[in-house]
């Protein structure tokens, strides 16, 4: 056949409405028969007789009776329709195969009355229970003789009818998971339409200052849906809108879906926006207020409506009666703010399905349906006659705000939103320039209006030079604001933090044995020779004929060596004072005790007659154990080591529902195992669960993401979802704080032994497989994270890298291009990764900048002085003024120097004496522009010469970046500057390095006094010896 029905559907379903008849709940319990008759009306959009065909059959069956009997079932349509449902009809027997009541079909004859077929239908009714009641859809009239003469038979018979709308309605508004799928589709292209369409629309229309009329803007989002783009894919056959888009403002609002966007022009002010998209048969409903420049208790009223569509969807759940949640929200929009009570609309929303409004499970005050898992509603909330105080013009003094979505009912959770297109201020409120800018603006047109042009032009140019400052002076004045909060802030800071030293930790103390009891009892240790106890982790050996046990963590080294006839074990031991590894920390319980720093064991390598075995094997048994233990103790130590500090993160709450936000086919970094692994990363209630093919799983919780970053996969090889933690987390054996998701999008090798033609078929398939397999991926992780943003409530957020705002730099080994994000600075793609948290940072200091070379470095200090300052080398000196325009707009300060400098001398005494650092200017001495007194920049300089020296190692790097050429012209004009007169050209070498060595002297005098004041010394030293002598 052309047309197939599903089956397995109809059987379900068909069940099902039997099945709540039988129970008689309600209406159900009044009727004999169930009667639906369907004619052919053009304007009729939502009908339930309509409705229920499609539910069963997937079509809408025009000019068919169907009647359901307590044992048989007719339909009566014409011929192509009777072949159609042949498919459910087949029987065997008296009993339809799927238990459900035989079907019988009549064949309609177009020309005759059907009074035949009719009085069948009516005899099953008349034998169905008692047959005296029919239950109909009594709002459903549709027009034509046919239907008519059928309608005029049940009335001739007596029958009575009785409406079912309610009940049916409740028997199909719980879905199916098919019906779930079409319905989360239509939502999502609404969401896609309004996303990428409508808000884009008005945004374009505020930007430019056009008159667009309601009705056209309304008519432009209808055309939208015939393009793919906005579709997501679906054939736009299939999708249609469920009603004309409703736009408002400028005062007139009615906040309904029955009323029509009118011809007024739209205001920039509230814009609310009402549109619904019906995708295969299936409704959805989203409702948006876009604000222009919003006043304040706008913003406030705005964000309490959001707060009341957060209560109301805590209450939707399974097994609520739908007074009851209503109930709940009005009680809590009274106790909040009560004044608003009047304003909130009566309805809050209502069951959607094929039919987009179903009129018995509305959500209001009176109706005691209970709400069930799987049913979908359309909720909207808005508060209509809300005055603006601010208003200047008549369209602006009233407003409506009003919000909608379509959410699916769940057993326990939170109903879920179908529509996460995102609501908060940030995201609806379009902010202009403010009202004096405003004025001014009009102060000025009204100046140009009474000026002639040419004045008007002379006036505004000598204004502009006069008043108007260039980026550069601009970005140094807010520079200067920032320097003066910073020392101010960074002084603050310290002294709250003064007192709290950090305890260095002692060395742990292992003992071997507690007590006596707990030594062994092994014949070597009786017999003299070195024993290791595994256990124990301790080494038993002979001091002065005593069995003396060492622990295993006491011992440095150990050294084997053969000489003549003897073997010698050499075992060193840690002790106050012995150089030890970097990781071993330098503090002894007890320094003041006895040590012992080595013991050699000498053994010979000649067998004794009589012995079993050569002597020097204890030896070499004992070397070969120690060394063993040694690293197994070592290994459990790092281990340890790794884990100290790890906070304890709470436990992952799996959501078991199916439809969870899943990305598969990932790659984790770091690596779990020492091969890479595939796995799937899923979203549950509380955090993201990673399981690898192997069945290693990673868990990462919302509340431990410090930035969540997603970097699509333009000009890049890999798309990346980056976690960097709070709290580092252990996998692998080792902690972490970047986790980060992957999968490869193109070839990251390429075969140079290939023959390379631009026109080549192959390559150019393949380039076009690669682009769409590059834009399939960003869609999969676009909707990932939408979906994973609406399960959070957007708590957490993703930010996505600005690649225009990118600069290259090496912060380690390589160079790669650094982006800032919303609030940090990032490079995901290569591995380690970096991310700078911007709230963390103080200031940014960029060293070598100088005209000569062509890269600088970026040291960025953090406010905690005790982290260690980041370096990013090589930074193209063209990416120095966008850099600084980006630190500005962020408020961080940043200077510049020509030299390196030594920045771990530099903390070291910001943290010894932070009061000292800010009396001498604070972070000043890094401005080469700072104001200040001459005392002060003598001060500052001696700071610099003793504190700030550059460490040698960064001197000799800056001298292989330089050219050697343009360093002796440097030296030279750097010495004849210091000679420091006119007449230098006429004396000879011998009267230069005289002057030079005199200038030196007085230097070193000057240094010696000041240093001497500085520091306070008592003026004579010889004094005080006569008085130790005396």
């Amino acid at each position: 056949m052309a047309v197939n029905l599903d089956k397995e559907a109809y059987y379900r379903r068909i069940k099902r409405l039997y099945s709540n008849w039988k129970k008689g709940e309600d209406e159900f319990g009044k009727v004999d028969a169930i009667v639906v008759s369907v004619g052919v009306d053009e304007e009729i959009v939502y009908a339930k007789s309509t409705a229920i065909q499609t539910w069963l059959f997937g079509y809408e069956l025009t000019d068919t009776i169907m009647v359901f009997c307590d044992t048989k079932i007719f339909f009566l349509a014409s011929k192509k329709k009777v072949d159609f449902l042949k498919q459910v009809a087949v029987t065997k027997g008296n009993e339809n195969a799927n238990g459900v009541p035989p079907i019988t079909l009549l064949t309609r004859e177009k020309n005759e009355s059907n009074k035949a077929n009719f009085d069948k239908m009516i005899e099953a009714i008349r034998g169905s229970r008692e047959g005296k009641t029919v239950g109909v859809f009594s709002k459903d009239k549709f027009p034509g003789e046919y239907m008519k003469s059928w309608n005029d038979t049940i009335t001739a018979e007596g029958l009575e009818k009785v409406d079912i709308s309610a009940v049916v309605a409740y028997t199909m508004a719980v879905k199916e998971d098919g019906e779930l799928s079409l319905m989360k589709k239509a939502a999502a292209i609404t969401s896609e339409v309004y996303t990428k369409f409508f808000k884009e629309r008005v945004m374009e229309i505020v930007d430019a200052d056009e008159k667009v009329r309601h009705s056209k803007l309304a008519e432009s989002v209808e055309k939208a849906i015939e393009e793919k783009k906005y579709l997501g894919g679906a054939d736009p056959s299939t999708v249609e809108m469920c009603y004309p888009p409703i736009i408002q403002s400028g005062g007139n609002y009615s906040l309904k879906f029955s009323v029509v966007s009118d011809k007024n022009h739209m205001h920039f002010g509230a814009i609310t926006c009402a549109m619904g998209i019906r995708y295969k048969s299936y409704c959805s409903n989203l409702v948006r207020t876009l604000m222009v420049d919003p006043p304040q208790e706008m913003q406030d009223n705005y964000n309490f409506l959001l707060q009341v569509e957060e209560e109301l969807l805590k209450e939707l759940k399974h097994g609520v009666k739908i007074c009851d949640a209503y109930s709940t929200v009005l009680e809590y929009v009274k106790k909040e703010k009560p004044d608003l009570v009047a304003k909130l609309t009566k309805n809050l929303g209502f069951a959607m399905g094929i039919e987009f409004r179903e009129g018995s499970l509305v959500l209001n005050a009176k109706n005691q349906y209970k709400l069930k898992k799987g049913m979908v509603l359309s909720i909207s909330l808005g508060l209509a006659e809300l005055v603006n105080k601010d208003a200047k013009k008549d369209e602006q003094r009233k407003y409506a705000l009003f919000i909608g979505d379509t959410i699916q009912i769940n057993e326990e959770e939170t109903a879920t939103i179908l529509t996460p297109v995102k609501k908060k201020i940030k995201n609806v409120g379009i902010f202009l320039k403010n009202d004096d800018e405003e004025d001014e603006e009009e102060d000025g047109d009204d100046a140009e209006e009474l000026l002639g042009k040419g004045a008007r032009s002379a006036a505004l140019l000598a204004d502009r030079t006069r008043n108007e400052m260039t980026a550069e002076e601009k970005r140094r004045a807010h520079q200067k604001e920032l320097a003066n909060h910073l020392n101010e802030e960074a002084k603050r800071r310290l002294t709250e933090q003064k007192g709290e030293q950090q305890i260095q930790k002692a060395r742990k103390s292992n003992v071997s044995y507690k007590n006596v009891s707990q030594m062994p009892r092994e014949k070597d240790i009786r017999d003299m020779k070195i024993f290791i106890d595994k256990k124990y982790e301790t080494v038993v050996m002979p001091v002065f004929g005593i069995a003396t046990p060492f622990h295993i963590a006491t011992i440095k080294n150990i050294s084997m060596s053969v000489e003549g006839d003897y073997t010698y074990l050499r075992i060193n031991f840690y002790v106050p004072g012995s150089s030890l590894g970097r990781q071993e920390g330098n503090i002894f319980p007890n320094p003041d005790a006895t040590f012992v720093k080595e013991i050699t064991y000498r053994a010979s390598n000649l067998k004794a007659p009589g012995d079993t075995s050569v002597p020097s094997t204890n030896l070499q048994n004992a070397f070969r154990i120690i060394k063993e233990v040694q690293k197994r103790y070592k290994t459990r130590e790092a281990e340890e080591k790794e884990k100290e500090g790890i906070v304890k993160q709470d436990s992952l709450v799996i959501n078991l529902n199916r439809s969870n936000p899943k990305l598969k086919d990932l790659y984790i970094r770091p690596n779990i195992a020492q091969k890479r692994m595939q796995g799937s990363l899923e979203a549950h209630t509380n955090g993201f669960r990673f399981t690898s093919v192997r069945g290693d799983k990673v868990d990462i919780l919302y509340n431990n993401i410090k930035h969540a970053i997603f970097q699509p996969c333009d000009g890049e090889m890999i798309i990346v979802l980056h976690f960097h933690l709070k709290n580092a987390i252990m996998f692998g054996k080792r902690r972490h704080t970047d986790v980060q998701f992957y999968t490869e999008v193109g070839e990251i090798t390429t075969d140079l032994g290939k023959h390379q033609h631009m026109h080549d078929r192959d390559d150019l398939y393949a380039e076009q497989m690669e682009r769409e397999m590059r834009h399939k991926l960003k869609s999969a992780f676009k909707n990932f994270i939408e979906k994973v943003e609406t399960l959070t409530k957007e708590e957490l957020e993703f930010e996505v890298p600005f690649r225009d705002l990118g600069f290259q730099g090496a912060p380690y080994r390589s160079t790669c291009l650094l982006q800032p994000t919303s609030s940090s600075l990032v490079n995901v793609t290569e591995w380690p990764p970096f991310v700078v948290t911007l709230d963390e940072v103080e200031l940014v200091h960029f060293e070598r900048v100088q005209f000569h070379l062509k890269n600088f470095d970026v040291v960025i200090v953090y406010k905690d002085y005790n982290k260690k300052v980041t370096m990013i080398n090589a930074v193209p000196v063209n990416s120095l003024d966008p850099i600084k325009e980006w630190l500005n707009s962020c408020d961080i300060k940043y200077t510049e120097g020509v030299q390196s400098l030594n920045w771990t001398k530099i903390m070291k005494t910001i943290v010894d004496d932070p009061e000292g650092f800010f009396e001498q200017g604070g972070w000043s001495f890094l401005d080469p522009e700072s104001e200040g007194s001459g005392a002060e920049e003598d001060s500052e300089s001696e700071m610099e010469d003793e504190t700030f020296n550059p460490s040698a190692d960064e001197e000799e790097e800056e001298e292989e970046d330089s050219d050697e050429d343009y360093s002796s012209e440097t030296e030279d004009s750097d010495y004849s500057a210091s000679l420091g007169s006119e007449e230098e050209s006429g004396k000879d070498w011998d009267e230069l390095e005289e002057e030079a060595r005199k200038a030196d002297r007085e230097s070193h005098y000057e240094d010696e006094d000041t240093s001497n004041r500085k520091r306070k010394v008592r003026p004579s030293a010889p004094p005080s010896k006569k008085k130790r002598r005396s």
